[in-house]
């Protein structure tokens, strides 16, 4: 199996044990006299299963992204957390663009008037810089997904 099949797995397993929690909160409490609408005993032992496998999984996604090359003395680890950092200060730098756009809701000239401290064009292009870097890198990741064969 290729790395990229199960972290689809993996993703798979995720919605699974959530779409198993929401039914089990339905079916945890019902009125007096009333049946609820699935075994929670069943939904129980489901839920066991999948968050096994979801483990198993995680295990053998991590074992390999640790054993596999990337590029010169990196791993697949190493370059995930470079793209997990990229995706971080772009976040952070959209969040003070966002908040350094200042609008003036002024209604007379006694009011407060605010002015932005960071150049806004600037930070947007490093933002966009950083989008772009992201991109390059992640269609690396995905492409090296689909070769390398998941360790087990």
């Amino acid at each position: 199996m290729k790395l990229a099949e199960a972290l689809i797995l993996r993703a798979d397993a995720q919605k699974r044990i959530q779409q198993l929690r929401e039914r089990l909160n339905r079916s945890a409490k019902v009125q007096e006299g009333e049946q609820p609408p699935e075994d929670p005993q069943e939904l129980l032992a489901e839920l066991d299963r999948a968050i096994v496998e979801f483990s198993v999984l995680v295990k053998q996604i991590n074992r390999t992204n640790a054993q596999t090359a990337f590029g010169e003395g990196q791993t697949l680890t190493d370059v995930l957390a470079d793209r997990d950092a990229l995706a971080l200060q772009r976040s952070v730098l959209a969040g003070v663009i966002q908040n350094a756009a200042v609008q003036q809701n002024r209604y007379s000239r006694s009011e407060v008037k605010y002015f932005s401290t960071v150049s806004i064009a600037a930070l947007q292009k490093q933002v966009d810089a950083l989008a772009r870097q992201y991109r390059e890198l992640d269609s690396q990741i995905q492409q090296l997904n689909w070769q390398v064969d998941l360790i087990e």
